[in-house]
Order: structure tokens, then sequence, then C-alpha cells
């Protein structure tokens, strides 16, 4: 397929999915998940249309991100987050999905530069209890939040997670109910100045969009259906 006909296929899915859930489709973002392919790939969809893309490894997005300099591309990082990597993070993206801990929350704040827009932030939770995966818990999401939230530099925008892979529809929509529940808990314990901007559910990726669009996501992140099988990183 070529990347105008793996895009098309999915906003097709995308707006299958929110006409059977009721939604308007305008409600949730693409958001394509480049990494470990070239910045040709990037550059063909971005030729197609296609403005954000997600990057989880740090050097291979700055080549990338260097290379595509002057393109107006949105980037956001959504892989997990060294505390020695936050300042180049804080320094060249425009989104961060993976703030799980009020540590990095810091460090990214104190080191975006003041010249910048505040860094578009999401809460990453665990809501599968797997050892393997970044996030917090989902009882300390709320606390967690409204310290994010006070942080100058950022603005919290909401909640990302990763649940654990099913392909049992039915269970891949109890687990993004869970998120979106946590997503509710977190807003209720924000100050009022900082909810309106909390609008963010990224949720749902290429194989389970569907059920995540029904449980509420705002913004899927998709690689695979965009740009084919990955090869395995070494």
């Amino acid at each position: 397929m070529t990347s105008h006909e793996r895009l098309t296929a999915v906003i097709e899915r995308i707006n299958a999915a929110c006409r059977a859930a009721g939604r308007d489709p305008r409600t949730v973002h693409l958001l394509a998940v480049s990494k470990t392919f070239p910045v040709e790939a990037v550059r063909a969809l971005h030729a197609l249309g296609q403005r954000a893309f997600g990057e989880n490894y740090l050097q291979e997005s700055l080549d990338k991100i260097a290379a595509s300099s002057g393109s107006e591309i949105e980037w956001h990082f959504i892989g997990p987050i060294q505390s020695n990597k936050t300042r180049p993070i804080a320094e060249h993206f425009s989104w961060v999905h993976s703030v799980d801990r009020l540590k990095i929350a810091t460090r990214l704040s104190e080191q975006r530069p003041p010249g910048l827009p505040p860094l578009q932030v999401c809460l990453q939770v665990d809501v599968s209890g797997e050892l393997t995966k970044s996030g917090c818990t989902a009882a300390e999401a709320p606390a967690l939040g409204a310290h994010i939230a006070g942080l100058p530099g950022l603005q919290l925008r909401g909640v990302m997670a990763i649940p654990a892979p099913t392909d049992e529809p039915a269970q891949q929509r109890r687990q993004f109910r869970a998120v979106r529940e946590v997503f509710e808990a977190v807003r209720r314990g924000l100050p009022r100045s900082a909810v309106e901007s909390f609008d963010t559910l990224s949720m749902g990726m290429s194989g389970d969009l569907e059920a995540a669009i029904a449980e509420g996501s705002t913004l899927v992140r998709v690689g695979t259906a965009l740009f084919g099988a990955r090869d395995a990183r070494p």
C-alpha cells in the first residue's frame, strides 16, 4: 500500500469508529508514530497533510527533527523518559505523553526554554499493573496531576496509557474505560484554572483504536497501520 492508501484507510477507521460511538470525527486526532522509520516516511505523510508525529527514542527523534527543520511538524515524545534526557525533550518537542513522576515533570518545567510556548504534557498511567510498563498508578494520578498543573512552562493536557495488549474487544474496552475513569479523577482534582485545557485522552493504537474511541479517546497513536511492520530494534 502507498502512504496515501494507508493514511486514507486509518482516517476511514477513525471516522467509522466515531460514527459507531455517536461522536464527531473532529474530536479525535491522529498521531502518526514514526519511531524506527526513516525521515523520508515522515516527509511522505507530511506531504499528505499529517502534521503530528510521535517518537519514542530520543536520539533518533532529534535526528529527524533536525532533518525536518522548517516543516511545521508537531513533534510528540511518547517514550519512557530518563532524567538525563529531559533537557533535549524540553527543548525540541511540543508535547510529551509519558510524564509519570514529579521529578521528570519538574525537570521538564525547569528546562523548557522561556521563548517557547508551554510544553503540552500528558500523565502516563499504568492501568494494567504490568511491571515492564511505565506509568504511575491510578491511585497516584490525581495528586501527581495537581502538582504538574502548577508547574511553570508546562500545560497539563490529559492522560496517556498503553494497556496490556489483547485481541478481545470487550477486554480492550474495559481497559480503556479504566483509563477514562483515571482521566476523570485527575480532572476533578485540578485547580479551576487547569480544567479547561485538560482535554486529551491519549489512548488507542493500530490494533485497538476502535475500542479506544468508543471509550472516549481524543488522540490515537498509530504506527503500524500507517507505516507498515517495524523491524525488531536491536
